[in-house]
């Protein structure tokens, strides 16, 4: 004879309990490597904004210039700090690679990097501008690392490291140039800058 009862409601109910772990299962690791991805992914862009900048602001630091009779050109470290962290302002000028603008300019370009705090989370921006025109032209900031925990600039002179440089004081450039930034979670990237040969 056969046999027509078919499952019984425990077996159903078995049945369903083992589904809804599995899909719980499932559901938790998809969201775990989901979430492991996209860390993995801002740490990446970070750490390619943070190669960018650093790459950036040691070319141009490289390419510092200062000449004491020209009040245009200087090169200042102010020491700062915001909430206990490292906030230095620089501020320089250096020998712009050619530009490919019709627009009227020299080839020194006045630049300043320095932190901007909103809501307890600190920012590093660049401004710039030609030190030869229209100084009512106005410059604005623009944010190249947007989150940093720190960001410290060194000046080597002759015998020890110092937070502050000012060329109307020193009337020269510095030997060298140590930048340090600090990302969130606490790495620390640093770039060393010789100035040396540097006109001054």
């Amino acid at each position: 004879m056969r046999n027509n009862r078919g499952f019984t409601l425990i077996e159903l109910l078995v049945a369903l309990a083992l589904l809804v772990i599995l899909t719980g299962a499932l559901y938790g690791t998809y969201f775990s490597v989901t979430a492991a991805r996209e860390r993995g992914g801002l740490r990446m862009e970070a750490r390619r904004e943070l190669s960018s900048t650093l790459g950036g602001l040691h070319n141009e630091i490289a390419s510092a210039y200062f000449y004491n009779k020209n009040e245009l050109t200087h090169f200042v470290v102010l020491d700062r700090d915001s909430f206990g962290k490292p906030a230095s302002v620089l501020e320089f000028t250096y020998i712009a690679p050619p530009r490919v603008s019709p627009a009227p300019s020299s080839d020194l370009t006045l630049v300043r990097y320095a932190i901007q705090e909103k809501e307890g989370v600190l920012t590093l921006t660049r401004e710039s501008r030609d030190p030869y025109i229209d100084t009512s032209v106005k410059s604005y900031p623009y944010p190249v690392m947007d989150v940093v925990e720190g960001f410290l600039v060194e000046c080597y002179d002759d015998s020890k490291w110092v937070k502050s440089w000012d060329t109307k004081l020193n009337t020269r450039l510095p030997k060298t140039v140590r930048v340090t930034v600090t990302l969130k979670g606490g790495e620390i990237f640093s770039s060393i800058v010789p100035l040396g040969m540097a006109p001054s």
